[in-house]
């Protein structure tokens, strides 16, 4: 490797090799870091595992939607889950005398 003269550039010069060479680093971490992964996931496949069965990692799952409880005697497309406030159809409900069990779907 070429040794450069540090002395000989201006600041702009220095600043711009500080940056490529962080980058250069960066990059470099960042190849490292995937061919071991790679190699983990091929040992841990040979064994019939896979990584994540191995290292206990959590999967990812999608936020599940609950599936509504009580729906509006006149309007079906208003429903509602039974958690958080309640809408205002279900207090008028109440206030009327009727029970959530009424309105249960």
């Amino acid at each position: 490797m070429a040794k450069i003269n540090l002395n000989k550039m201006s600041l702009e010069e220095l600043k711009q090799l500080q940056k490529d060479a962080t980058k250069a680093i960066d990059d470099f971490k960042e190849r490292r870091r995937n061919e071991a992964i790679a190699a983990a996931e091929a040992a841990a496949k040979e064994l019939g595992f896979s990584l994540k069965e191995l290292t206990g990692a959590p999967v990812k799952k999608g936020k599940t939607k609950n599936p509504p409880k009580y729906a509006h005697p006149e309007n079906p497309a208003k429903t509602w889950t039974g958690r958080g406030r309640k809408p205002e159809w279900i207090k008028d409900a109440e206030a009327e005398g009727k029970s959530l069990e009424e309105l249960a779907i």
